[in-house]
């Protein structure tokens, strides 16, 4: 009867040891996700709102246009640029958000159409909140030291006609070669941009998947795993140079 007992304690206490870690194994990644490491930063972007009228095409009930827009236009200081992929840790969902401002680039606008613009973009100046998310994003996810720079180039021309009111918020669709990894894919994404006093401020999103820049999965063993795809975001300050 005692041999009995002590199996059926044996029992409970590794149904028990084995429960703490399972609470362990998902409530330690929940906590450090959710009360430590705290939610991502939001989606790079303008901070106005789009009128309809301005997203069909329309000037908006801003000011008048006023400033020609003809001329070539220089990335200037607060402008951001990095990347956002959904990932799971240790079972739990995350968002992993790198960003740098070591952007550069320019527009050349005539009349009112954008006939060349360009940016870039130095790897390895790309930061997250976690250092060894960076290393991994520096060495084998990216190897900045053989792919130091990221660039986009347009290919097509913009129009902006009609041009809309200062602080008015527009589409547009932009194509162009974007050179991630040593690799280089057209592509063609939206983008919003808004006149605010005398610059010109533009946001968008492109689409990455991984495979198409020979970039290997992020994915970190079973511990961290990742989409095959993210987003590279970005948000340009344009001043007249």
């Amino acid at each position: 009867m005692s041999s009995h007992r002590r199996r059926r304690g044996w029992l409970r206490w590794v149904l028990v040891a084995g429960a703490a870690v399972v609470v362990l194994a998902v409530g330690v990644p929940f906590a450090y996700i959710h009360f430590i490491e705290g939610p991502a930063p939001a989606p790079l972007g303008l901070n106005g709102t789009a009128s309809p009228s301005a997203a069909n095409g329309s000037g908006g009930s801003g000011q008048p246009a006023g400033t020609p827009l003809a001329g070539t236009w220089a990335v200037a200081t607060g402008s951001r640029a990095g990347y956002r992929v959904n990932e799971v840790l240790a079972g739990q969902n995350n968002v992993a958000v790198g960003r740098t401002s070591s952007v550069a680039g320019h527009l050349t606008i005539a009349n009112t159409t954008v006939t060349a613009g360009a940016f870039s973009v130095k790897m390895a100046t790309i930061h997250s909140d976690q250092s060894q998310r960076d290393a991994q994003f520096d060495g084998r996810i990216m190897d900045v030291a053989t792919y130091p720079t990221g660039t986009f180039t347009l290919t097509r021309p913009i129009s902006l006609a009609p041009v809309p009111a200062t602080g008015v918020i527009k589409t547009y669709k932009a194509t162009g070669k974007l050179t991630l990894h040593g690799h280089t894919r057209q592509v063609t994404f939206g983008l919003k941009a808004e006149r605010t006093g005398g610059k010109i401020e533009v946001s968008g999103s492109i689409p990455v998947t991984f495979a198409a820049y020979g970039i290997g999965n992020p994915s970190f063993g079973s511990f961290v795993t990742t989409q095959s795809h993210g987003i590279l975001e970005f948000l340009m300050n344009f001043s007249r140079s």
